[in-house]
C-alpha cells in the first residue's frame, strides 16, 4: 500500500492502453494521458487548455455529446461507438465512456472520458465482410474529391457506372463504396476480373451452366449474375472482355435476362452493374475492338480516377493511412516516414499507383523494427534511387534520422514548405497540420503574419 501511495494518478493513467482525458466546467481539457495523445496524434501540450471539441472533432460534438449527457444526468454513460477526425484528416473509430468528475464534497467540477481505438477491429471486420465506404477512400486531391462529391447520389441512383483509371488507383474500392452506400447494400457484391479468365471459362463464370452443357459439367452451376441477384456485379477490366461475350453482357443489361450455357430459356436477374477499366474504351470503339452499344450502355455515370502521380498531395496522407493500418495489423508502433523517405516517395512516379505505395509500406514494415521508416527499409529499387540522387548531387546520403522528434518535425515542415514553393496552406494540407502548428515548428517569424 505504501508503494501505491508513492505512485501518482498521472503515472497510473499513463500506463493505460485506453485514452483518458478530463475537462473542467468550461470544457477545457485539464488532463490528457499518453494513450490519448497516441490515438489522436495530438501532443499532450497542444491538447491541454483547449476545448475538447477542438481536439477531437467527433461525430457527436454537434449536439449529442456523451460527456455532456453524463454531466446532465449526473452518472456514467458508456459504450458508445463513433469516430473522430485526427489533425491529418484520418477518421478514427472509437468506443467511449463518460462520467462526471466530482470533488471531495461530491460537487461536479468537470468530466472524464475514456476511449478505445477500434481501428484494428474495424479493419478485420472490413476484410471479412468487404464493407468499405467513403471514409476508406483517402484523398485531398481536388480531382478525386470531385468524384467523391457525387458518390452518394450515384449510389442512390441505381444507374450503371463506369469507373476508369490506371491499375492500382482504387477502382474496386470505389465500386464497393458505391454498393455499400446504395439500397442494395444488404445484398451481395460480386466481383469478376474479365481479363483473368479465358473466354470459355469467363462465359460459364458470368452466366453459369446447366448439367451436361459441356464435358465435366455434372451439375447446374449458377453464374455471377445469378449470385449477385438483388445486389451489385462488379466487372473489372471490362476492356479485356472478348467481343462475343460483350453481346451477352449487353443483353443482360438491356433485358435483365441471362442465359446459362446449355439452357433452353433465359433467367431474369435484378443486378446493378459497375464496370471498370484501365483502357481507353472510346479508342477501342473507334478501332471496333469494343462494341459501341455496350460502351454507351455502361457509360451512364462515369467516374475517372486520377493516377497517383497527378495527385502528389495524397502521398503523405496515404502513407500515413497505410502505416496506421499496418500498425493495427502487426501490433507494431512505427511513427512514420523519415523526411528523406517522404521526399523520395514524393519524387517517385508510382506506375503502380496507390497499390504500389501500399506494397512499399508493407515491405518497410517487414524490415523496420520501430521508430521511423528509413531509406534502408525501402524496396531495393527505391533505396538505390535515393543513393543515386545523393551521388548525383555530389554528396553522401543524408543521415539516417535527425536526433530528436522535434528535429524530425521541423525538417519535415521545412521540406514540405520548399516542395510547395513557399505556399503555406499547401504545405499545411500536405502535412495535415494547422498554420499555427507549422509556424511553431519553423519558428514564430518563419511564415510572417
Amino acid at each position: 500500500m505504501n508503494v501505491l501511495r508513492d505512485i501518482s494518478c498521472e503515472h497510473i493513467m499513463d500506463s493505460l492502453a485506453d485514452g483518458v482525458f478530463t475537462v473542467d466546467s468550461d470544457w477545457n481539457i485539464t488532463f490528457f494521458n499518453r494513450a490519448a495523445s497516441a490515438i489522436t496524434k495530438v501532443p499532450r501540450g497542444e491538447a491541454l487548455g483547449r476545448k475538447c471539441w477542438e481536439v477531437f472533432r467527433s461525430s457527436i460534438c454537434d449536439g449529442s455529446c456523451a460527456l455532456k449527457a453524463a454531466l446532465a444526468a449526473g452518472e456514467s454513460r458508456g459504450n458508445r461507438s463513433l469516430f473522430f477526425v485526427r489533425p491529418d484528416g484520418v477518421k478514427v473509430p472509437i468506443s467511449i465512456s463518460a462520467a462526471p468528475l466530482r470533488d471531495r464534497r461530491g460537487r461536479v467540477v468537470g468530466g472524464v472520458e475514456t476511449f478505445r481505438d477500434l481501428s484494428a477491429l474495424r479493419l478485420m471486420q472490413k476484410k471479412l465482410e468487404g464493407l468499405y465506404g467513403m471514409e476508406d477512400i483517402v484523398s485531398r486531391s481536388p480531382a478525386f474529391q470531385r468524384a467523391l462529391a457525387i458518390l452518394p447520389q450515384v449510389a442512390a441512383s441505381g444507374s450503371t457506372v463506369l469507373i476508369t483509371g490506371e491499375s492500382g488507383t482504387g477502382k474496386e474500392l470505389v465500386a464497393r463504396a458505391i454498393h455499400n452506400m446504395s439500397p442494395r447494400s444488404g445484398r451481395p457484391f460480386v466481383a469478376v476480373n474479365c481479363g483473368a479468365l479465358p473466354e470459355h471459362l469467363l462465359e460459364s463464370e458470368l452466366f453459369g451452366h446447366k448439367a451436361g452443357a459441356f464435358t465435366d459439367a455434372k451439375r447446374d452451376k449458377p453464374g455471377r449474375f445469378q449470385i449477385a441477384d438483388g445486389g451489385t456485379l462488379f466487372l473489372d477490366e471490362i476492356g479485356d472482355m472478348p467481343l462475343a461475350l460483350q453481346v451477352k453482357i449487353l443483353r443482360a443489361l438491356q433485358e435483365r435476362i441471362v442465359e446459362p450455357l446449355g439452357a433452353v430459356e433465359g433467367m431474369p436477374v435484378n443486378v446493378r452493374v459497375i464496370a471498370a477499366t484501365n483502357r481507353d474504351l472510346e479508342d477501342m470503339v473507334a478501332r471496333q475492338s469494343f462494341r459501341s452499344d455496350l460502351y454507351y450502355r455502361l457509360n451512364v455515370v462515369r467516374l475517372a480516377l486520377p493516377p497517383l502521380r497527378d495527385r502528389p498531395e495524397d502521398i503523405p496522407l496515404l502513407a500515413r493511412h497505410f502505416i496506421d493500418r499496418q500498425n493495427a495489423l502487426t501490433g507494431k508502433d512505427l511513427q512514420g516516414l523519415a523526411p528523406e523517405v517522404l521526399a523520395r516517395l514524393m519524387r517517385h512516379p508510382f506506375p503502380g499507383n496507390v497499390r504500389e505505395l501500399e506494397n512499399i509500406i508493407e515491405y518497410a514494415f517487414i524490415l523496420c523494427p520501430g521508430g521511423l521508416i528509413l531509406p534502408e527499409h525501402l524496396p531495393e529499387s527505391l533505396a538505390q534511387g535515393l543513393a543515386a540522387e545523393a551521388d548525383a548531387a555530389g554528396s553522401s546520403p543524408p543521415p539516417a534520422a535527425p536526433r530528436t522528434m522535434e528535429d524530425i518535425k521541423r525538417r519535415a515542415a521545412a521540406e514540405a514548405l520548399e516542395r510547395n514553393g513557399g505556399r503555406v496552406m499547401a504545405a499545411c494540407r500536405e502535412l495535415g497540420v494547422a498554420k499555427d502548428t507549422l509556424r511553431r515548428l519553423l519558428g514564430k517569424d518563419a511564415l510572417g503574419r
